[in-house]
């Protein structure tokens, strides 16, 4: 979480030049979040997802503004590289505008890789039935991370309409979700030996 605080001031007679506005350097910052993300491709990922503006009112202006910071790439070194690089420009900006900015861990989960041998039989399984396959990083959480640190572990991702998942709209075709059912049974048969 970042939390800028500037100082509230009615928006009619306050000059801009008198102004400690922290809406406008929150969103300076928000900004770079998206920019890191866009450093680090292909994997980097930077979302601000929650915002608090306060007094949250139409003609003040914001006082302390609070948001949320999401950073997220394919390995630790990569995400703590882009948290470094946001904390240096927030302590920049912060020294430019004389505004406090202040950034709290909330939490952190480490990248997890997945068992090499699950990998493997997941592209034969893939390649014996005939479909395309590649490997992939996935920057959301799944129920295999936490099995992956009790058992050699491994995914299978299917297409979905336009890309998106983890969302309400999400929209599979049948016939890639019977694909992707077959490469789990093929895989598993694999790898229990038979």
């Amino acid at each position: 979480d970042c939390t800028v605080t500037g100082m509230e001031a009615h928006a009619g007679p306050t000059p801009m030049a008198l102004r400690k506005d922290a809406m406008q350097v929150a969103t300076h910052l928000m900004q770079e979040v998206v920019a890191a993300a866009l450093r680090h491709a292909p994997h980097g990922r930077g979302t601000v997802g929650m915002v608090q503006v306060h007094p949250n009112s139409r003609n003040v202006i914001p006082g302390r503004v609070k948001f949320s910071i999401d950073l997220r790439n394919s390995t630790d070194a990569l995400v703590d590289q882009m948290a470094d690089e946001v904390k240096a420009y927030a302590a920049k900006l912060s020294q430019d505008t004389g505004l406090g900015i202040q950034i709290e861990l909330v939490s952190s989960y480490p990248a997890q890789a997945f068992h090499g041998d699950c990998i493997d039989a997941v592209a034969r399984a893939a390649k014996k039935l005939g479909y395309s396959n590649m490997p992939a990083v996935s920057g959301a959480g799944h129920d295999a991370v936490y099995m992956a640190r009790l058992a050699p572990s491994g995914m299978i991702f299917i297409p979905c309409k336009d890309g998106i998942s983890h969302n309400e709209i999400e929209d599979a075709k049948p016939e890639h979700i019977t694909a992707g059912c077959n490469v789990l049974l093929h895989a598993m048969l694999e790898r229990a030996g038979t």
